[in-house]
Parts: C-alpha cells; sequence; structure tokens
C-alpha cells in the first residue's frame, strides 16, 4: 500500500507560500485542494518537485538515510519541523550539496553563506530561511512592502497554541522573531489570527483550544504532538544561536541593519 501521508504533509507546509508566489507552480488552489482532500496522485508529486528551495533538500535527507522517496512522511517532516533524519546528513555532503544549488545566486556572499556549514548548518526549513534567504536576495522579494524581519517570521515554520476558533480562522499564541542588539530571536508572545480554512478547505480539522500548531505564513500547517514541537523548537533553537554566536557574517544581521 502507497503511504500517502508524505506527500499531503508536503502540500500542508508547501500551501502558504506557493499562494504567495513565493515558491513553487503557479497553481496554488492545486496545492490546496490535495492537502484539504487528503486523495494523492502523480500531480502532486509533480507539483512537489517544482519547489526549488524544498525539494534538493528533500532529496538530500532521504539520500542521507537510504529511503527512496523523497516525499516518505519521514522525509517531509525532517525538513520542515525536524527529527532524527537530520543528524545522518553529513556535512560534507550538506556542503556540497549547498555549493552546487547557491554558490551561484550567492555570489560575493558565497562565502558568508559557507560559513554556516561546518558551525551547525542541517537541512531543516529554520535554516534555508535564516541563513541562505538573506544571502541570495530572496528578503527583497515582500509582497506589499514586507519588511526583512517580517518576511523572516512568517516564512519560518513558527509553533502556536490555539485560543480560540470561530469559522475559517484560529487565534493563537505565539512568539515572532525580534531583532536588537544585533541579536535575533523569539520575542514575547503575541496573539495573531491564523487561516485555518478558506471556502472549507483546511489542513487541519477539529482545532480545539489548547491545540499546538504549526504556521507557515497567516496559515495553519498542522497539530503538533508533544515530540514534533521538541524537534520544531529544538531546531529553531538551533539554528539562531547559530546564527547569533558562532558566524562571523550573519545573514540577518546583514540584512536587517
Amino acid at each position: 500500500m502507497i503511504d500517502t501521508t508524505g506527500p499531503l504533509l508536503f502540500a500542508r507546509y508547501a500551501y502558504a507560500p506557493n499562494e504567495l508566489g513565493y515558491c513553487g507552480p503557479a497553481d496554488h488552489r492545486a496545492m490546496l485542494e490535495y492537502g484539504a482532500g487528503g486523495v494523492v496522485d502523480g500531480g502532486l508529486r509533480h507539483l512537489a518537485q517544482g519547489f526549488g528551495g524544498a525539494w534538493p533538500y528533500l532529496q538530500l535527507i532521504a539520500g542521507s538515510n537510504g529511503i527512496g522517496d523523497p516525499l516518505d512522511r519521514r522525509v517531509v517532516e525532517s525538513y520542515w519541523v525536524g527529527n532524527e533524519l537530520l543528524d545522518r546528513v553529513d556535512l560534507t555532503t550538506f556542503g556540497h550539496s549547498l555549493s552546487d544549488r547557491f554558490r551561484g545566486p550567492a555570489g560575493r556572499h558565497w562565502r558568508a553563506l559557507a560559513e554556516t556549514i561546518p558551525v551547525g548548518g542541517a537541512a531543516h526549513h529554520s535554516f534555508h530561511v535564516l541563513c541562505v534567504y538573506p544571502w541570495v536576495g530572496m528578503l527583497g522579494e515582500g509582497r506589499g512592502g514586507d519588511q526583512p524581519l517580517h518576511v523572516l517570521d512568517q516564512c519560518r515554520i513558527r509553533w502556536g497554541q490555539v485560543i480560540s476558533v470561530a469559522g475559517g480562522e484560529a487565534v493563537v499564541r505565539s512568539q515572532p522573531l525580534c531583532y536588537a542588539d544585533h541579536v535575533l530571536s523569539l520575542g514575547p508572545e503575541r496573539v495573531e489570527t491564523a487561516i485555518a480554512a478558506v471556502d472549507g478547505m483546511g489542513f487541519t480539522t477539529d482545532l480545539q483550544p489548547g491545540d499546538w500548531v504549526s504556521l507557515h505564513w497567516r496559515w495553519v500547517c498542522d497539530r503538533l504532538t508533544p515530540r514534533q514541537l521538541r524537534f520544531l523548537c529544538g531546531y529553531t533553537a538551533r539554528t539562531l544561536r547559530m546564527v547569533n554566536e558562532r558566524l562571523a557574517h550573519p545573514g540577518p544581521a546583514a540584512a536587517l541593519a
């Protein structure tokens, strides 16, 4: 029996930036329908391969773990949320992958990006957002005048606890990124309203106050288990420590100065 949970999980996390036009194929409505409908076919797999940011990471994680399908659920979870598979991606392979993909786009900034490889770089989405984005020009693509800090905060996978749910919206308590004194950190908790469904289509059902969820841009992606929450918090903290303490040329500081 074919496991459909991995491709569906990918759709849940990839839809929000796809809808905004940041990445992936143009047919974002299809991603929403796949993610909400629970049906997997060759069309969804083809769409996933069109995400030039995420797909190579999935291939890297899968290959490093002897997993034949980049859309295996364990691989998809590893990239977006984090899990044990990331520990098996050796730094040499990781570094070659980054060089192949980003040396050209980063140009003269490649050396700064390459600093991240030996000091804790990982094939996790938080790394891609906080360590790659600033050096390849992606923070200049904000829609509607978005500022770099807003893009960094909204594009990372963040976590929040549901306060209430009404219609297609969930009120969630979460921590935003803050930048002060050259340090990027998680700020005090705030209340935000996230989209749980549109036109009756969403990625989670029966959300209840107290549930922990993952968020990407304004969308609720998934309900988090305690284990997933630990991994997401842990890898986010690891990336923030690297950015703040271990780099001579941290990308966020250059972008936010």
